[in-house]
């Protein structure tokens, strides 16, 4: 479980993470205005708490030093 709650995105990962989420909420208030823009709500909780589930699973880890 321990593993499941470690840091594992770096800092450009998360900021990148935020960007493609609010573009993706605004999708929502503009543009096609459909509501599959709140898939944008995923990446932006990730980049903010800078944990993937995904990458867990995978074993994937962008942060470069060992931070918990």
């Amino acid at each position: 479980m321990s593993k499941f709650l470690e840091l594992n995105m770096a800092t450009w990962d998360r900021a990148l993470r935020i960007v493609i989420g609010v573009a993706l909420i605004a999708l929502v208030f503009v543009g096609p205005k459909t509501p599959w823009g709140w898939v944008g709500v995923v990446p932006l909780l990730t980049a903010l708490t800078g944990r993937c589930p995904v990458y867990t699973l995978f074993g994937i880890r962008t942060c470069p030093a060992d931070v918990s």
